[in-house]
């Protein structure tokens, strides 16, 4: 649900299982571009399934045997509230979408759990750029959730170019997708400063360090991490010109303004509103993530971009 290009790309993953699929959005007229074929503002010259209906009207979720959220991570818990009081009882809902909810710290998992009580929670992720999935380029993610759940939509959403793996670690999945998008903005900010390609990997590692330990402390198992959910959708988010959160983290490097990258006119970079809330959940969790935090001080400006390089290299030496 929504026209974002995460949302189009799961469209075309459903239809070409052959799903009945319907899209919405708030925008009438980019709707009635998807319904010819194409999502000209988010995925411009990729052609989509023909069969994808779109709808501005939210009651359509009523039907839903499957209901996908795409929404932007910050805007979920708004949606949920319109959509659930529509839902037959106990209809799945599957996350697509990757972040921390600013203010409560909490996974995008815990949130529809909160507010859609007795509906089952999948969550879809893994190393899948919109664009590429949407023009039926071959991808293989995870889907976390109940086991029989996982196991009807990996059914429900294979195709010859589309591979899903089933999980049960919700925690690992949510976390793992939300807090790449972090640190592929750090990798994008040392490319941006031009500091070279061993800085980059070293952030790299250091990086999935970090989000190994707030990991293992939330009851994410390793295994996951180290999969297509996590080390997989962190190396191809941190080191690809094509994503839109490494691009934010060139745009950083270089200077400009955070705020100006969260402007709507801006491409979205969910790291930049994920950023503060990870590191406000490791707090809470007592864990230390130093490049995290590195980086939502520069994107709140409250670190200058001089400083950033200093302040990590100078912490105090330590095993690995």
């Amino acid at each position: 649900m929504s026209s974002t290009p995460s949302c189009a790309a799961a469209a075309a993953i459903a239809a070409r299982a052959g799903r009945r699929v319907t899209l919405w959005g708030r925008d009438g007229g980019l709707l009635v571009d998807i319904s010819a074929g194409e999502n000209p503002r988010y995925l411009p010259g990729v052609e989509l399934p023909e069969d994808i209906s779109v709808t501005s009207s939210l009651t359509v979720a009523a039907g839903g045997e499957f209901i996908i959220l795409a929404a932007p991570a910050q805007a979920t818990r708004a949606l949920l509230k319109q959509v659930v009081p529509l839902l037959a009882k106990e209809t799945p809902l599957v996350i697509s979408a990757k972040g921390i909810e600013q203010g409560s710290g909490k996974l995008l998992p815990q949130i529809v759990a909160e507010e859609a009580p007795g509906h089952p929670v999948a969550i879809l992720s893994g190393p899948s750029f919109a664009r590429e999935v949407a023009a039926g380029l071959p991808a293989a993610v995870t889907i976390a959730g109940d086991a029989a759940i996982a196991a009807r939509l990996q059914q429900t959403l294979s195709t010859p170019s589309f591979r899903p793996y089933a999980s049960d670690d919700v925690t690992g999945v949510a976390l793992g997708g939300a807090a790449k998008n972090v640190y592929a903005i750090a990798c994008g900010v040392v490319a941006g400063m031009g500091l070279g390609e061993n800085a980059r990997a070293a952030l790299l590692a250091r990086g999935f360090a970090e989000l190994s330990r707030l990991g293992e402390t939330l009851g994410a198992r390793r295994e996951t991490l180290m999969g297509l959910s996590g080390l997989g959708d962190l190396v191809l988010t941190a080191t690809s010109d094509s994503s839109r959160n490494f691009a934010a983290g060139v745009e950083l490097g270089r200077g400009r303004a955070a705020a100006a990258l969260a402007a709507p006119d801006h491409p979205l970079a969910e790291g930049l509103a994920t950023a503060p809330a990870l590191v406000a959940r490791a707090k809470a969790a007592q864990v230390e993530l130093p490049i995290a935090e590195a980086m939502a001080d520069l994107i709140a400006g409250t670190l200058p971009l001089a400083e950033a390089t200093a302040r990590l290299m100078n912490r105090k030496l330590t095993s690995e």
